[in-house]
């Protein structure tokens, strides 16, 4: 999760267990205008067997639809699915099991699902090294359902939804930038998946364009800070939101927060 920094460095951030892993969060962001109810990702999903979800230690009792329903909603009342990017820990809840379980269909009946050309083709036509990140059975019955739309570069999904296409982490990454009473958030998805990777040198290992993602994290802290944005963290395990502010050692988080405080501002 932190690439080229030594673990002497990064365990004062996120302590490993015994077994050299981090507790990392999945956190989606719903995003409520006019009549529309949009989910930002939604989580590694449940439809996996025994032996995948091994390999990650899932913990906590917390679940998408226990969030939704705390929200005052159901899965029902989703009418837009907006997802960054389709590695399985951001899109896996986009499908389910059908009933009897012989095959499967989407889990938000009411949504839209939103991608863009050029991701979807990089998903559906994965790299040896990224293939595992992309599972078929999280990404094709979501076209098969007849309810996938592509955004193209340039466009918002509504006014105050903007959008920056970003190509490190993985081919054409969406992060959307939003107003909310007046102040604009950003939901950082992988280009930044914690407030402890805000310094410059801390890329993830898993990026397949690590140069390309140093310079588009560059260009993006330097307009937030600028621009004075929220930064929304989907992998955090504590913190939820951050601003930043420029420093002598460059752009550093400056305060730490909730979206719950920053309404109440």
């Amino acid at each position: 999760m932190f690439g080229v920094v030594p673990k002497s460095i990064w365990q004062k951030l996120n302590p490993p267990d015994e077994n050299n892993m981090c507790n990392w969060a999945l956190r989606c962001l719903l995003v409520q205008e006019g009549n529309r109810l949009i989910l930002i990702d939604n989580g590694i999903g449940n439809k996996q067997d025994e032996k995948f979800f091994s390999h990650y230690y899932l913990n906590g009792d917390d679940t998408l639809g226990k969030s939704l329903r705390s929200a005052g909603f159901t899965e029902d009342d989703i009418t837009d699915v907006f997802l960054t990017h389709l590695h399985f820990d951001h899109c896996g809840g986009s499908i389910q099991w059908n009933k009897d379980r012989t095959g499967y269909e989407v889990a938000f009946k009411n949504a839209t699902y939103w991608s863009n050309e050029k991701h979807w083709d990089w998903a559906t036509h994965p790299n040896a090294r990224e293939k595992a990140s992309f599972l078929k059975e999280n990404i094709l019955p979501i076209q098969e359902s007849g309810k996938l739309k592509f955004i193209k570069e340039g466009e918002k999904l509504f006014d105050g939804f903007d959008i920056v296409f970003v190509n490190g982490h993985t081919e054409a990454m969406m992060l959307p930038i939003l107003n909310y009473n007046g102040q604009l958030v950003a939901y950082c998805a992988d280009l930044l998946p914690s407030a402890a990777h805000v310094p410059l040198p801390y890329i993830m290992a898993y990026d397949m364009r690590p140069l390309v993602t140093l310079d588009e994290k560059k260009k993006f802290l330097d307009e937030a800070a600028a621009k004075n944005y929220i930064l929304f963290f989907e992998h955090d395990p504590i913190t939820e939101c951050c601003s930043i502010e420029m420093t002598e050692k460059g752009v550093r988080v400056k305060e730490k927060r909730t979206l719950m405080e920053i309404g109440k501002r």
